[in-house]
């Protein structure tokens, strides 16, 4: 697999953005690009913020506070997880005669 990085532009809020990106990764590169698209646009359209710094900031803001989110919930569900595996293991050692 090629995995020399090479320019692909992207556009968001109706300016384009070259970025360097290899093969593999540019359909992820593209999908992230439509979907801070489409998250600039809805806090531009929803009037709340006029300048693009400030839009990309929001939206910034916005996509972290949902990966953090989202770390804790896997956070949460590797503890929980965890907890059930460190459960069966004591169930089995209860359950299995000692040598």
């Amino acid at each position: 697999m090629n995995k020399v990085p090479e320019p692909i532009t992207v556009r968001i809020l109706d300016r384009e953005y070259r970025v360097m990106c290899t093969p593999e990764m540019r359909r992820d590169l593209m999908e992230s690009a439509l979907f801070l698209d489409q998250q600039m646009r809805e806090i531009r359209d929803g009037g709340r913020v006029s300048s693009m710094d400030k839009i990309a900031v929001m939206a910034a803001l916005n996509l972290a506070e949902e990966v953090i989110k989202l770390r804790k919930s896997i956070d949460d569900r590797r503890e929980r997880i965890d907890d059930r595996i460190r459960n069966l293991a004591v169930r089995l050692d209860q359950a299995l005669p000692e040598d």
